[in-house]
This record gives structure tokens, sequence and C-alpha cells, in this order.
């Protein structure tokens, strides 16, 4: 398990992190989701063990993960924008990756056949997608207990984020890996992850399993004969879209009694949608600025990428742990 409890970061007088509390059960896929400048990079950094954290704990299973070598062996963490040497290649990278975790070679070489993957060509020569798939395709192969990743589905092409969203499902589910997913793919999240952290102001804003919030947050769409605005619906909505007789909201509650508040209202028809967790994202932060006006590119800046703490760990070898 992991478990993050009151986790604070600043950068000077800006608070990125200002006490980051939930839990991932073994085996679960965590979707890390928020705004550009949420903290996002910044927490799974902390979570890797390669920036400290100004207060608060990363432990998994009970054990502090920075400076924690015993840890650090079963956690593997994939950076938006990995390092690597100039002019290393692809099977340089696989022997360097295989002195440190138990990689599964035979495992690595079937995935960089299907990716179509050059080993002797210099890394710095692959497209982004290429890259992406490369080091996907090591993280997966070296079996971690943990897997951290950034922006997992960046340049990939639609068959290769199908190709990830089995493999993730696969190691997660009977190979008892727990993944840490910060994505703006949230679709895509919405097929892998069977949990949430939705970052916000610092703090979490709401979490936890999919199922549940699909449980109590619906989606419906309904026609009046003559319209209907957003004020005359009997509850509260989260999302309110209307256009001409037809109308769609997203609402929170009890699923059955939302649908009778609508129907007494004498609709046309009325239908509810499953919400996926781009909708839920977007009806939550409907109406703001986002919780914070850096971009994500500030945020990163302001971090270094993790080079100052993780530079040392990556010329040793030791990239990701």
């Amino acid at each position: 398990m992991i478990e993050v409890n009151g986790v604070c970061k600043r950068y000077g007088k800006d608070e990125v992190l200002g006490g980051v509390t939930f839990a991932v059960p073994q085996g679960s896929v965590l979707g890390l989701v928020g705004v550009n400048g949420a903290g996002k990079s910044t927490l799974l950094r902390i979570l890797a063990g390669v920036m400290r954290a100004d207060a608060g704990s990363v432990r998994y299973d009970g054990q502090e993960v920075f400076e924690n070598t015993q840890v650090k062996r079963g956690l593997f963490f994939l950076p938006d924008e990995p390092y690597f040497a100039a002019g290393v290649t692809a099977a340089d990278l696989c022997r360097l990756y295989a002195a440190f975790y138990p990689l599964d070679t035979a495992a690595y070489r079937g995935r960089a056949e299907l990716f179509s993957l050059p080993q002797k060509k210099p890394v710095r020569n692959f497209s982004k997608g290429m890259r992406r798939q490369l080091f996907l395709s090591l993280a997966l192969s070296c079996r971690p207990r943990w897997l951290l990743l950034d922006e997992a589905f960046d340049g990939l092409d639609a068959q290769s984020r199908l190709e990830l969203r089995r493999e993730l499902a696969q190691s997660c589910g009977e190979g008892g890996m727990t993944a840490v997913i910060a994505s703006h793919s949230l679709r895509e999240l919405s097929d892998i992850c069977d949990r949430f952290a939705l970052l916000g102001g610092g703090r979490v804003q709401s979490c936890g399993e999919l199922a549940q919030l699909q449980e109590h947050t619906h989606k419906f769409t309904a026609a009046f004969a003559q319209g209907i605005a957003r004020e005359a619906l009997p509850f509260p909505c989260l999302t309110f879209e209307s256009s001409g007789r037809l109308a769609t909201f997203v609402a929170r509650g009890d699923g059955a009694a939302l649908r009778a508040a609508i129907e007494a209202l004498g609709p046309l028809f009325v239908e509810e949608q499953p919400v996926d967790l781009e909708e839920f994202f977007i009806a939550e932060t409907e109406g703001t600025n986002g919780p914070a006006a850096r971009s994500e590119k500030g945020e990163k800046q302001r971090a270094g990428d993790g080079q100052s703490a993780a530079q040392g760990e990556k010329d040793d070898g030791r990239d990701g742990r």
C-alpha cells in the first residue's frame, strides 16, 4: 500500500502542495488528475523519493520512501521527460536497467519488436512517441512493485495507448503491481484506473473509487417542450448545457431520486448516460480558474525537473528509483 499523509511543498513563497493525503491499496491503479499547475509532477517526484517534502510522509508498506534503497528497489518512476545520456542506445538502456531491476529481457524484446524500436540507434534520434514506447517497455519489463507514471500517454499513437492499457491492466490485476498515473488523457485513465485523486489548491479535493464516483454522480439528457433553465431544476447541477429543447446536466445524489425529480417536470424524454472521469473533472472545476495560476511547465521549471535531487541517482544508473 502507498500512504501519503499531509505532504507539503513550497517553492519560495509559492505553496504547491499544502497537505496532500490519500492511500492506494496494493494492486490498484490510481489516476492523479488536476488542472495545469495543480502539483501533480511535484507530488510524483516526492512519491518517488527523488524530492523531499517540506512536511508530511510517503510510506510504501509502512516504510518511508526518501533515501530508502530497500523501498526503491521495488519502485519505478517514469517522469514526463526521462533522462538518458547522449549517445545511449535502447540496448544500452536495457543493460543498464537490468543491472538494478529484475528485468525480464524476453518480455522487453517482445515489446521492442511490437513497437519496432531499433536497439542500436541512439535514443536521442527517436521521436517523442518512440521514446515513450521505449521507456514504458522498460518500466513494465522491470516488473516493479510500484509504478509511477507522469503523462503516461503523451506522444503515443492510438495503438500504443491500447497496448499500454492492456499491459497495465494485466500487471496490476494479475501481477499485483500498484500504479499511480498522472495524465491529461482522462478518458483513458477511466479505462484503466479503479481509483482517482483530484488535486486542486494544493490539496486533494476529491478521491476514492471510480465505481463509487459513478454510483453517486449522474449525467442526464432530457428534452422539454419549452426548454428548461438551470434554475428550474429542483436540485443543484455540477454542469448544465442547454440547446433549444434539449438539456444535458450532471448532478450528484441518488440516481433514482434525481430521475424522479426530472420526470416530475414533464419532459418529452429523459435518459441517463454514464459519467466518466473527464466529465467529473470538468464538473468539479467548472466556473473556476483552477487551483493555481501557474502552468504545468512553470511548475516543472520550479522543480527543476527534480534534477538537483535525482541527478546523482540517474548518473549512477538508478533512473526512476
